[in-house]
């Protein structure tokens, strides 16, 4: 399968890796064609791995992409793979809303009753946004079992339930056995919410590697 990838940073890579290795096409979008990170990435990637702007991206995945760019720029970078690349398919937000204006630990420049994932809904209706991964490190997203031996969860919220359900094969792929389906997107303030408590727990414990279980 053709996917796309936004951002070039650790997310970006990490999954763009994780998918390549899983024997997708992914071609990972930067805001210029040449970008230095992109192209040592897809180097590094091997066959299969490719890399051009956001619309090239956008415009090459067959059904599904990835926005694992900062939270401030989402938008703008969607902007930039054009409404046309993007109308009818699955965008897996990973992004967080994070606010660092005032040093650390950060806020969210979301307000109260909304989330990034919703305002990149409305700005894109024709886009199916399911929100997921935003609520661990970029090693655990494609590793689940590097934590726990795996026996933890991942969290998905989208309008569309098809578009969870199809995010939902390529998550058991990554390697998870429990996906909590949150409901409609706009349980994405909770999933967003919580990285306010996911930096402290990082502060507190010196380390990335860890998630949460439901436990009933």
């Amino acid at each position: 399968m053709k996917l796309g990838v936004f951002g070039t940073g650790v997310v970006g890579q990490t999954i763009g890796s994780k998918l390549v290795a899983l024997g997708h096409e992914v071609v990972m979008g930067a805001r210029e064609a040449n970008n230095p990170k992109a192209a040592e990435w897809a180097a590094k990637a091997g066959r299969g791995a490719s890399h051009g702007t956001f619309a090239d991206a956008a415009a090459a995945a067959s059904e599904l992409l990835f926005n694992c760019t900062s939270g401030a720029a989402s938008l703008e970078v969607l902007r930039a793979a054009t409404d046309a690349n993007l109308r009818g398919k699955i965008l897996v937000d990973i992004s967080n809303p994070l606010d660092f204006s005032k040093g650390f630990p950060p806020s969210l420049f979301t307000p109260t009753g909304d989330s990034l994932a919703e305002q990149i809904q409305r700005a894109f209706p024709e886009l199916k946004v399911v929100k997921s991964l935003n609520t661990m490190s970029a090693p655990v997203m494609v590793d689940p079992a590097g934590v726990g031996g795996g026996d933890h969860d991942v969290f998905v919220c989208g309008n569309d339930a098809a578009a969870k359900d199809r995010v939902t094969e390529i998550l058991r792929a990554f390697g998870w056995k429990s996906v909590v389906d949150l409901g409609d997107l706009t349980a994405a303030r909770g999933a967003e919410g919580y990285l306010l408590l996911w930096v402290r727990l990082y502060g507190a414990t010196k380390s990335p590697m860890f998630n949460v279980k439901l436990v009933r």
